[in-house]
């Protein structure tokens, strides 16, 4: 028998004994146990182990930042206005009505911006309920931290 023949049917066996241990035992002990661990697999893990090395030899990428994979701050707020609250596309009185909000809701604040004055307050917050309009701060009371600005 060749050489190569040898090594395949050793091999086939081997991996036979390591199906066995991985139905007995479960996944996690049929690769723990280094009686079952058969010369291809040996082989994979120096090639892992090349590969890896040629990544450290390479010049490292940089990573982005983890603030970048969390959410933003969720800021709320309360509609004051006795008649509801009328919601606009920019923040500006001029700017078209998109909707309303009644007086009481409680609202999602994304950020806050400069507008147009309403009442000696220049501050409007973009609001996330349903659509991104426009509201004026002086119609909404904070909940919690006043939101940030845009």
């Amino acid at each position: 028998m060749s050489l190569r023949t040898t090594a395949i049917r050793l091999g086939t066996v081997t991996a036979g004994c390591a199906l066995a241990a991985l139905t007995v035992t479960g996944p996690a002990t049929a690769l723990d146990d280094p009686d079952h661990v058969t010369k291809p697999q040996k082989a994979e893990k120096t090639q892992t182990q090349k590969t890896q090395k040629t990544q450290k030899t390479q010049k490292p990428q940089a990573q982005k930042p983890r603030k970048a994979e969390s959410k933003p701050p969720v800021y709320k707020g309360r509609v004051t206005a006795k008649s509801g609250l009328l919601l606009r596309t920019s923040p500006t009185r001029g700017g078209k009505v998109v909707r309303s909000v009644p007086h009481g809701k409680v609202v999602t604040i994304f950020c806050r911006t400069k507008g147009d004055r309403v009442a000696n307050n220049y501050v409007w917050y973009l609001l996330t309920d349903g659509t991104w309009a426009w509201g004026s701060a002086h119609y909404i009371a904070n909940i919690g931290k006043v939101p940030r600005w845009c």
